[in-house]
């Protein structure tokens, strides 16, 4: 069973999810909060799966609720998705940089909410292509020059490879077809990646590919 926290300041938002989350199967609601200091709280009591976190929200806003909830080595199976009315680039952006597994405006359709909150418990980013291209584009303005690539030199380079296809926002099954090896394969290297590094799941791997300077903003054509 899937255990799903909802933090949103609009009690009507919080109703319509919680409706159709726990009409499924395989997923509860397990605690709502108004205002992200509620948040916190809710989280660090009751260890969900998933955090759905809208950003705007009262006493602390869920990206500041973010950073706390992932910065905390007791809460890191938890996985947080962002909620908000319009797809903003900046907030693409810090969210992925606060620890948030994914993105999500709030009229997406109820399946792919659901397909959502099921794709970030098996580890994978809700970052399209298009998404993640920005994403990069947003590093390549905001950054400075690569972070030292020691980090990355328990990786193989089949493992540096793939991380980097990653970075340019291939899925598995892209990876798979540019390295003429199954997807299972694919998605075997991108895990031993991911757990050589420590990172919490496939955005936070975007993020390493940029900052190690594996991934240049020239590779986004």
């Amino acid at each position: 069973m899937i255990r799903v926290t909802l933090a949103d300041d609009q009690a009507l938002v919080r109703a319509g999810f919680k409706a159709l989350l726990d009409a499924q199967p395989d997923i509860e609601v397990a605690g709502e909060a108004a205002d992200g200091e509620e948040a916190l709280r809710t989280v660090r009591a009751l260890r969900p799966d998933v955090v759905l976190m809208d950003i705007r929200m009262p006493l602390l806003d869920g990206l500041a609720a973010t950073r706390r909830i992932t910065e905390d080595a007791a809460l890191k199976d938890v996985k947080v998705v962002m909620l908000t009315t319009f797809e903003l680039d900046e907030y693409v952006f810090e969210a992925i940089r606060s620890g948030a597994s994914g993105f999500l405006v709030k009229d997406t359709e109820p399946d792919e909410l659901l397909r959502a909150v099921r794709a970030v418990v098996a580890g994978d980013a809700l970052l399209s292509p298009g998404v993640t291209r920005r994403l990069i584009a947003e590093f390549a303005a905001r950054s400075k020059e690569p972070a030292a690539v020691g980090a990355l030199a328990g990786l193989t380079e089949r493992e540096r490879e793939v991380m980097a296809l990653v970075g340019i926002g291939l899925s598995n099954e892209e990876i798979a077809r540019r390295l003429v090896v199954s997807p299972l394969t694919a998605k075997t290297h991108v895990s031993r990646t991911m757990v050589k590094l420590g990172a919490r799941d496939r955005a936070q791997l975007v993020v390493l590919a940029y900052e190690s300077g594996l991934v240049r903003p020239g590779w986004l054509g």
